[in-house]
């Protein structure tokens, strides 16, 4: 089986700070490549008024917290943060870290995220729109900071538009993320190299992630594989259990 690299993405969702701390150091310790929160101001599911955390705020604590994980948000909703902004916490995020972190990014979707904390919605189109604005300010920012990045601080953007995403991703992301069927992201996989090709993009500089959403998907490592994907991220909300983690390093040949 050929290589590959296994991330954690927690859902900070009806759960508290001393059991996200003991996740994260927990998957640290393991060996994982890469940890992730969402960017979410409410549950998705369950009790709409349960407990939430920010994540850009526990992206900060997590840098502090843990030693040899990659961290990024998965994704951040662009329109929530002014870009200069984000690309400043990023940056101070890699310094705290020690240059591990990764700028997750996306065109944000959830609707009460945006209607509670006064952004406007817009349409789709209307997001894509203004997530190709502030890549472009996010990356001249990065260049202009003092200091720069301890790290690559790679750009990772989530998505599967064919039209629009995946074109951003091939002109602006060092990494990208989607989700399965194994065969739908083989189909999007395809997309992007075509993509990578229209806009003189070497495919190869992209790194491909993968959101499994349960440990039933994480069974299907040879499909996904198969399809391209380099990086498989297992999704989880508490009670957390690491076990298929455990089981995706040892098929990645990095139990601990």
């Amino acid at each position: 089986m050929a290589r590959f690299k296994v991330g954690v993405h927690f859902y900070q969702q009806h759960t508290t700070i001393a059991e996200l701390r003991a996740l994260w150091q927990e998957a640290d310790r393991m060996g994982v490549d890469s940890i992730w929160p969402w960017d979410h101001f409410f549950p998705l599911f369950g009790d709409p008024g349960g407990a939430s955390f920010e994540g850009w705020s526990l992206l900060a604590a997590m840098a502090v917290d843990t030693e040899h994980a990659m961290l990024g948000m998965l994704v951040t909703g662009n329109p929530y943060r002014n870009p200069d902004l984000l690309a400043d916490m990023a940056r101070t995020v890699d310094h705290l870290s020690g240059g591990r972190a990764i700028l997750g990014i996306g065109a944000g979707w959830s609707e009460r995220d945006f209607a509670e904390y006064s952004y406007p919605y817009g349409t789709p189109a209307s997001r894509l729109k203004e997530l190709e604005t502030s890549l472009l300010r996010i990356r001249a920012r990065l260049d202009r900071l003092s200091p720069p990045p301890l790290g690559d601080l790679p750009i990772l953007i989530g998505g599967a538009g064919e039209k629009v995403t995946l074109r951003l991703v091939a002109q602006h992301a060092q990494m990208w993320n989607t989700f399965g069927p194994a065969d739908s992201f083989a189909a999007k996989n395809r997309v992007l190299d075509d993509w990578c090709a229209r806009v003189g993009r070497d495919p190869a500089e992209i790194e491909r992630t993968v959101m499994l959403t349960d440990g039933r998907e994480a069974a299907h490592v040879d499909a996904y594989l198969a399809a391209g994907a380099q990086h498989l991220i297992l999704g989880m909300g508490p009670p957390f259990d690491l076990e298929p983690v455990r089981r995706l390093l040892e098929a990645a040949g990095r139990s601990r």
